[in-house]
């Protein structure tokens, strides 16, 4: 689906795991004034909702295993996409892969900003990608996103969130689950080939 900035969209439960602790997810995607993208992903929860312990801003793997936001990028018609985890812990990943689970170069230098909230019923977060971290857009084409979460209840079952599903065991790298298209406008501090 393509959209205009700012979006909302709700995000499906994987069929194999509709059943748990969380039972909405919706995200809100805009463009910062410098040209980076701030997401922000709302859960909604019967109370049961795990969430990790506040860490001290960082870098950090396998945050997918436990509740988690998630961001895919990927120029449309091109192999390569980027993986972004924010953890509601104020952790976060970054991974660049050159086709479907093939580790690619290195993932750029970059912190995102994340803020997180959590009331009786409710987890929101709010994670910022810079723009220094979004690939370079090449004029007339679009930004592919694969937006998804993983929410995992006391017991550590998990479920699985995104706007897409399109196979019968729930991969978020699956390209075809990327589904959300921007073509966005040219930043002031970003070049564009």
């Amino acid at each position: 689906m393509s959209v205009r900035l700012p979006a909302h969209v709700e995000l499906l439960a994987h069929p194999a795991t509709a059943a748990g602790t969380t039972t909405a997810v919706s995200v809100d995607v805009d463009q910062s004034a410098d040209g980076g993208l701030q997401f922000t992903y709302t859960l909604q929860h019967d109370g049961r909702l795990r969430v990790p312990v506040a860490q001290p801003p960082g870098a950090a793997d396998g945050l997918w295993a436990h509740t988690c936001c998630e961001a895919f990028l990927a120029v449309a018609g091109e192999s390569t996409y980027r993986e972004f985890n924010f953890s509601p812990s104020g952790q976060w990943a970054v991974y660049d892969f050159a086709d479907y689970r093939k580790p690619g170069g290195s993932a750029p230098a970059v912190s995102p900003r994340i803020d997180c909230r959590l009331d009786h019923g409710a987890l929101q977060l709010a994670a910022r990608i810079p723009p220094a971290a979004l690939p370079v857009l090449p004029r007339g084409r679009l930004l592919m996103l694969g937006l998804t979460v993983v929410s995992e209840d006391a017991a550590g079952a998990l479920q699985y969130w995104a706007l897409r599903h399109p196979a019968a065991q729930a991969d978020f790298h699956d390209r075809r689950g990327f589904a959300l298209a921007l073509a966005l406008p040219a930043a002031p501090t970003r070049e564009h080939a």
